[in-house]
């Protein structure tokens, strides 16, 4: 385990003071640094350069009253994404990182779009283990089960986030899948079909299982059509909730990316006892997940340990980032051994390579 460390050893008492009530008000600070960003303030800033633009300017063009625009920037002011000088405002650097920067942009997207509302009820989420804010869109129990009818600019706003985050690890994994030359290749939690198609494309000749419940597997299917890949492609519905629901056994190779961070512990546990339960002679099971403690930097762990609240409030209400500790303990106590973990994968993923207990073979 990496030992993180997000503020300096010693800190007075006057700066401690400044860092809480930059939480105490860090909603406020979102929402104006986000509206300054999707209503051009910003980039007008940055188009202005090093000279800057004085309120009043920004003003006769209409754009922004007198008002907004002093409310707005004087919170970005305050947060350090724009400065004053000489009675003009001009973009700092956190603020190009507003401008410019995709993680920053579907990060915020993602809070705003997917989190905000429903996290006002993260207290009665932790105190029921519910997501208790996903009454925000919606009566399903999991937000997985109305993934695809959540409203547009929040499915968009979830798949941007969810896709940057696994998508930039797909290129460089597809020798480590292929490393004991599977035949079967289960894909568990297959969501729209993405790594099922780099993974059918990458090999001729693999054959491809994917599980999910039955409304995702339906998008799946429509990639896998679309890739022209359906044909070495089977669909197993299944509520991997569900402890009595098997897989299909005989696999060569099962895979589960940023899947296992959607469930509790308890549910894990079902999930790597069936997974080692489905597999062939030599099988292995391979997790891909974002694990907070194994992160090289401070800024990577900071977005993944605030992004378990989201499990909480919206998501699952039991569920969150692990560390990479939990998983490893939970898939010894299913009868997997580690054979080996590989850290820095896109851009924040480590791989977890197991195996029955008793085959140990890599």
């Amino acid at each position: 385990m990496l030992d993180k460390k997000f503020s300096p050893e010693r800190q007075s008492a006057f700066a401690a003071r400044y860092e809480a009530q930059k939480i105490a008000f860090g909603p406020v600070v979102f929402q104006c640094v986000r509206y300054a960003w999707k209503r051009g303030m910003l980039q007008a800033l940055a188009d202005a350069g090093q000279e800057g633009l004085e309120v009043s300017q920004m003003a006769a063009t209409g754009r922004w009253t007198e008002y907004a625009l002093k409310v707005v920037l004087e919170t970005c002011l305050s947060a350090g994404v724009v400065y004053l000088q000489g009675g003009r405002y001009v973009l700092d650097k956190a603020g190009y990182c507003v401008l410019t920067d995709s993680i920053t942009q579907i990060n915020i997207d993602f809070t705003h779009d997917v989190c905000y509302e429903g996290l006002f009820k993260l207290e009665q989420s932790l105190d029921s283990e519910t997501p208790q804010g996903l009454t925000t869109f919606g009566n399903w129990s999991t937000l997985y089960q109305g993934l695809s009818e959540l409203p547009a600019q929040v499915k968009q706003s979830w798949f941007a986030f969810d896709h940057f985050y696994s998508d930039t690890s797909f290129p460089s994994i597809l020798p480590d899948v292929f490393a004991s030359a599977p035949k079967r290749v289960m894909d568990i939690g297959a969501n729209t079909g993405k790594f099922s198609c780099a993974a059918l494309a990458y090999n001729p000749s693999v054959e491809l299982h994917l599980v999910d419940l039955g409304r995702q597997l339906a998008v799946a299917k429509a990639t896998l059509v679309s890739a022209g890949v359906a044909d070495r492609a089977h669909l197993h519905p299944t509520d991997l909730l569900d402890a009595a629901a098997p897989l299909e056994p005989g696999m060569d190779v099962i895979w589960m990316s940023q899947f296992l961070s959607c469930f509790s512990e308890p549910a894990i546990a079902s999930i790597l006892e069936r997974a080692a339960a489905a597999l062939g002679p030599r099988g292995q099971v391979l997790i891909m997940d974002t694990f907070w403690d194994r992160q090289r930097y401070d800024i990577a762990s900071y977005c993944l340990i605030n992004t378990s609240p989201y499990f909480t409030a919206m998501a699952s209400g039991n569920s969150k980032i692990y560390e990479s500790g939990d998983y490893i303990r939970l898939a010894q106590a299913a009868g997997l051994e580690l054979l080996t973990a590989r850290d820095d994968i896109g851009y924040c993923h480590s791989l977890l390579r197991f195996a029955k207990a008793e085959t140990n073979v890599v």
